[in-house]
């Protein structure tokens, strides 16, 4: 995929990849070192570190999310962006793309601070620094979870949910396996993105299951009914019979009327009175064929008096429900800010 292929169907994650790149760059051009930059400089370049971030640069939660640490964790990161993105943005839409990004990110960085300050405590652990887009990254990629979970398609495709497990089962060993990775950020990524994409995949399955209701009523309102007459040439057929057989009989009657005795008044009489009576079938026959036209039409009038069945609206509700769980996530991250933040507080006015 082209960068035009890939900013017309992702542009988020364009302008991610974009940001990413850019920064790095800028970094290199004001003297980090591209593959082991110092503590100093990712510092100073917005690394999420928990003296800073937890005490007054909450804004450090986000900003590490768009540093990387060397060239390979660009790349790496970079790589693993362009391949989910360019599913899970047409999939969930740019603006709840961008959130499922940022809250995972945040989400991973305050899990990591959380679990930091509890190593602190406890005397088993010191602080440090983490960058990356990994926990978004692993949010987005939980969310592709719960899509093939769900059977969401993009583009006509489901995606294999298989195929996402290894895919995300591999980054979560490789993190324990090799020292210096931010599990944690990868922890909290992965169950912040599964937690709105969840709301996403219930608001999308009700809204689902009311455009089938939907295309079925259309159906029905379309074509109500189906009906198929056959009489005509039932009728027309009994008709003929009898016109040939009297016309046979007819012919036969006048050959032998010469050679006709005494009872020739009385027969005569027997012919004309079925001469007479032939018509009379035929005139029943009509008043039949009458009557089931009377009755078809009193029918289709019946049917064209029924009003066709409403459509239904999916609830709002269901559209809004992925925002909804974005908002109380973000009061939930505001809310455990602020409660690491009281308790260092509380521990830095013990030591004084």
């Amino acid at each position: 995929m082209t960068i035009q292929q890939l900013l017309k169907t992702a542009p988020i994650t364009t302008l991610l990849l974009a940001s990413f790149i850019g920064l790095f760059i800028m970094q290199i051009l004001t003297g980090v070192d591209a593959n082991n930059p110092s503590t100093e400089s990712l510092l100073n370049w917005g690394a999420n570190a928990l003296p800073y971030t937890m005490q007054e640069q909450p804004w450090r939660l986000v900003s590490s999310a768009f540093l990387h640490i060397g060239l390979m964790h660009l790349l790496f990161n970079g790589f693993a962006m362009y391949f989910f993105g360019q599913i899970a943005e047409p999939m969930f839409g740019s603006a709840k793309f961008l959130a499922l990004f940022l809250l995972a990110a945040i989400g991973g960085n305050l899990l990591n601070s959380y679990v930091t300050w509890q190593d602190i405590i406890a005397g088993t652990g010191q602080p440090g620094i983490s960058a990356g887009a990994s926990g978004g990254i692993m949010g987005i990629g939980a969310a592709l979870l719960i899509a093939a979970l769900f059977k969401i398609s993009v583009n006509g495709m489901v995606l294999n949910l298989k195929s996402l497990i290894f895919i995300m089962g591999i980054n979560l060993v490789y993190g324990f396996a090799v020292p210096g990775i931010d599990n944690a950020g990868h922890i909290g990524g992965a169950i912040t993105g599964l937690v709105i994409a969840l709301a996403f995949a219930i608001g999308y399955r009700q809204r689902l299951a009311v455009a089938l209701q939907n295309a079925a009523i259309q159906q029905r309102n379309f074509n109500p009914y189906q009906t198929s007459y056959q009489y005509s040439s039932q009728y027309s057929g009994q008709y003929s019979d009898q016109l040939n057989n009297q016309g046979h009989y007819d012919a036969e009657h006048n050959d032998q009327s010469p050679h006709l005795g005494t009872n020739s008044t009385e027969q005569d009489t027997a012919f004309n009175d079925h001469d007479l009576n032939t018509p009379n079938t035929h005139r029943d026959t009509a008043n039949s064929v009458t009557d089931i036209h009377s009755s078809l039409d009193n029918s289709a009038a019946h049917n064209s008096s029924i009003k066709p069945k409403a459509l239904k609206k999916a609830s709002f509700i269901w559209q809004l429900l992925p925002w909804i769980v974005t908002l109380l996530i973000s009061i939930g991250f505001v809310w455990w800010w602020q409660d690491i933040h009281q308790q260092i507080l509380q521990v830095l006015k013990a030591i004084e």
